[in-house]
């Protein structure tokens, strides 16, 4: 069985991060999220993978090699616009071959993995496995329509009356019948040649397509909430331990990461958090479900809830929460000017203004 990586999509949702660095490369508790999805690959038996890389298909290139410090066979296919979930698949045609395979978007992350679902997979061999979750607004997604068997009826990218609440997860598992669907297929309204539309495609057919409702944490990483919100998650079962340097003057509370070479002066931190090598924090205190990353430095300010990228710095700033700072970013205090705000608003505009 072989997979399939989607890691090529262009990530606006995350701009400005994402103008500079591919988004499935964006760190959750300081490894790409894009790690996780290869690791459970591999933890599943999976050996052999396809990456779809875009623009960014160099720094992938660069992050994940040959995919052999991921026990993996990693092959790499260009794609040379977004032109749909299906599309992907037909360009990975010659790759792919006649085998089974899991397509895996690469932004995407299943926390437990999904070894289970590729065993009851394997043993079954339907001609589609789609994972669907329960979400707040189906709007968003592709939506899935369960018969009262709890059979797949029909599926929908993103629709404007969902028919539930339903949503694709971006796991997906097919046999070789998926490569007439995805040419069978026409591209839709948004120019895309959709994944939904496949599957639907060879539900049409009566071909066997099965799902599986996940009660476990998913999320789609592409904005910053959500960043945020796995970032918490993986922070939650983090192992802690002292490999950098803490000064008597500072304290460490609760799971706690502090990775060599790293130096904590005068500080209070409290964990989940993990601390990269090479960073400095002095006289700051970093609050729980924050990742600070390699060669970073904090002076005299408090992040909390936050992911900070590399080589970023902070200082002399009081509490920063809920937050992505980028790589190589400042932020400081503003000038001591006299107290006023000057504003150039459009129209429908909402802003809040610190007292």
């Amino acid at each position: 069985m072989k997979a399939l990586v989607l890691a090529g999509g262009a990530g606006t949702r995350l701009r400005p991060i994402t103008h500079t660095s591919p988004k499935q490369l964006v760190p959750v508790a300081n490894k790409p999220v894009l790690f996780y999805g290869l690791e459970a690959l591999a933890e599943a038996g999976v050996r052999e993978v396809g990456v779809i890389v875009g623009d960014g298909g160099g720094e992938i290139r660069a992050a994940v090699g040959n995919g052999s410090r991921f026990g993996l066979d990693v092959t790499y296919i260009p794609q040379h616009a977004p032109l749909g979930l299906a599309h992907a698949v037909l360009i990975a045609r010659d790759f792919l071959g006649a085998d089974d395979f899991v397509m895996y978007l690469g932004d995407n992350f299943v926390v437990g993995g999904v070894t289970e679902i590729v065993e009851r997979f394997r043993a079954d061999r339907p001609a589609a496995q789609i994972l669907l979750t329960k979400v707040d607004d189906p709007t968003a997604f592709g939506v899935a329509e369960l018969g009262p068997d709890g059979g797949v009826l029909r599926l929908e990218e993103k629709p404007s009356r969902p028919k539930s609440d339903l949503a694709l997860v971006g796991v997906y598992l097919f046999t070789p019948a998926v490569h007439e669907a995805v040419r069978s297929i026409k591209p839709s309204r948004r120019g895309e040649l959709e994944i939904t539309h496949a599957l639907q495609w060879l539900i049409d057919q009566g071909c066997d397509v099965r799902s599986t409702t996940i009660s476990g944490y998913w999320k789609d990483t592409g904005n910053v909430l959500d960043m945020l919100e796995v970032n918490r998650s993986v922070l939650d079962t983090l192992e802690p331990g002292v490999a950098g340097k803490v000064d008597a003057a500072s304290e460490i509370v609760g799971r706690v990461r502090v990775e060599e070479g790293a130096e904590v002066c005068g500080s209070r931190i409290v964990g989940p958090a993990v601390i990269g090598a090479g960073t400095v924090i002095t006289g700051s205190y970093i609050g729980p479900f924050t990742s600070i990353a390699d060669n970073c430095r904090i002076d005299d300010s408090e992040v909390a809830f936050s992911i900070v990228l590399q080589n970023a710095r902070i200082d002399g700033v009081r509490r920063i929460e809920a937050s992505l700072i980028g790589r190589s970013a400042t932020v400081a205090p503003a000038p001591r000017t006299p107290s006023a705000h000057r504003l150039v608003l459009g129209d429908h505009s909402t802003v809040h203004l610190a007292s």
